[in-house]
């Protein structure tokens, strides 16, 4: 199966979520939260609310409101099609439906979100037994200094050494 098809088989199932969530307590199936999920669901990656607002806008010709965008994430992170992440003071989303988990690299100097795959700690996290509970998926920051930065830093220090002596 290539990757456009499996990207297609998830959002269909994301959006058979909603239907069924809509129908089963009565709400309104809007044209404004089908377009949001699929602009979700076409983002790879982390996204803002205001990322999301553009693309809305820009690429799918179909501007809403934050207060819809916010409320619409709010429904999707209540049946677990995306989920919430804060970075560094930053709110980012990115969507989660048949993600069994990741880990993201979080640079302290310029605050860049790297996701990465560390198949041992998935391995860990799946054998691990939690009583009376399970788990959906898992999500695991790690922080640090990613290379630009640490190289700028020894730049700078190294001038800074230099002009001393």
């Amino acid at each position: 199966m290539k990757k456009n098809e499996k990207k297609d088989d998830v959002r269909l199932a994301a959006e058979h979520i909603l239907d069924n969530y809509l129908e089963m307590n009565n709400h309104r199936k809007t044209p404004e939260r089908y377009a949001i999920l699929r602009a979700v669901y076409s983002i790879e990656g982390h996204f803002t609310l205001d990322e999301l607002g553009e693309k809305m806008a820009d690429e799918y010709k179909f501007p809403v409101s934050r207060a819809t965008l916010y409320n619409t994430l709010n429904l999707f992170l209540e049946l677990r099609l995306v989920v919430r992440h804060r970075f560094q003071g930053t709110t980012k989303y990115e969507s989660c439906y048949a993600s069994k988990g990741h880990c993201h690299q979080i640079c302290t100097v310029c605050n860049r979100v790297t996701e990465v795959t560390i198949p041992e700690i998935a391995e860990v996290i799946s054998s691990v037994h939690l009583k009376r509970f399970r788990k959906d998926g898992f999500s695991l920051y790690i922080y640090g200094i990613c290379s630009v930065c640490q190289a700028a830093i020894t730049r700078k220090s190294r001038k800074l050494k230099d002009k001393k002596q």
